[in-house]
């Protein structure tokens, strides 16, 4: 808990739950502003509480209506920055357009160094944002969290350890599938994609012995879920004895939600970086792991100047 004055927290309309359990964490309330969008879509905000010399949090994330949820945290963080906030820290769970990290074609943009370089000259002095889709763009941010605590202590909680062996669905997230099953002491296994074309999986070829085993696969986002299924299907064919799968972000766009209930596996869990209820309530499959408290956690520790680091390797209590 934060004591005495000087700590803004505001939400954005992307996700006010989340900032609701954040500002808990630090007993403070949620700040007051107004925001609005009137007949052609511009957003307007107002920030109704003084902000002069505070320490001031704004937390969006990058769901539903993205362009919308970019353009509000940009007019909020200048609204507190024009309003003498003393230092200014976006609080984005989910980084917008995380996945357009590298130029993978000729003329193809940046568009993640894009929208750092629109939220720092929007006035922001620091990002804290939750495993980000790439490594390589962790340069453009200053607190790049990770919700592999937390999905260690998930899998310690609920798993026969001695039984379990940890999946990467594809080559690209074997790096952190192999922390997780190092960590947890247990045996490692990945997924190698061969594609016909772009986004259109041929086949996936597994590496390692999974059969009598619990899988669990581990990737930092989940969008339409086709690699996921696909892959649970394949762990079910070699002989597992149950799948489940843990992703930090449940985008879960498209048919994602009925591939999932009609899929090998037995959960998806999910950090609630997204909004998850409306997806709940369709999918009972999915369930939820709560990451507002080490984002609070996060905040405390940066206004008084203390060390985040520890909260790379523990979840806080």
């Amino acid at each position: 808990m934060l004591r005495g004055s000087g700590v803004k927290v505001f939400s954005g309309t992307s996700h006010p739950e989340l900032a609701e359990i954040i500002a808990r964490r630090l007993g403070l309330p949620v700040s007051r502003a107004e925001i609005t969008r009137n007949a052609i879509g511009e957003t307007n905000v107002r920030i109704v509480e003084s902000v002069r010399e505070d320490d001031v949090y704004i937390v969006n994330t990058g769901c539903g209506a993205v362009n919308t949820s970019l353009m509000e945290l940009c007019i909020m963080i200048h609204a507190c920055k024009i309003a003498s906030a003393k230092r200014i820290t976006a609080v984005i769970p989910l980084f917008p357009y995380a996945r357009q990290d590298k130029k993978d074609k000729s003329r193809a943009p940046i568009t993640a160094k894009l929208v750092a370089n629109m939220i720092q000259r929007a006035g922001c002095d620091h990002v804290i944002t939750m495993d980000l889709h790439a490594s390589q763009i962790q340069g453009f941010f200053d607190v790049p969290l990770y919700a592999e605590p937390s999905a260690i202590l998930y899998i310690r909680s609920n798993f026969n350890l001695a039984n379990v062996v940890i999946v990467s669905p594809d080559a690209g997230g074997a790096k952190r599938a192999t922390s997780i099953a190092d960590r947890l002491g247990v045996d490692f296994a990945l997924f190698h994609k061969e594609r016909k074309k772009a986004n259109e999986v041929s086949r996936m070829v597994l590496v390692g012995h999974v059969k009598g085993k619990t899988a669990i696969l581990v990737d930092d986002m989940a969008d339409t879920c086709g690699t996921l299924c696909l892959a649970a299907s394949n762990l079910a064919e070699a002989g597992v004895e149950k799948v489940y799968a843990i992703v930090t972000h449940g985008i879960l766009s498209g048919t994602a939600l009925s591939a999932v209930t009609n899929s090998a596996l037995e959960k998806l869990i999910v950090s609630n970086t997204l909004p998850q209820e409306g997806n709940q309530a369709v999918c009972s499959k999915i369930e939820v792991i709560d990451i507002g408290n080490v984002l609070g956690e996060v905040i405390r520790r940066s206004h008084y100047g203390e060390s985040v680091s520890k909260l790379f390797h523990e979840v806080p209590y």
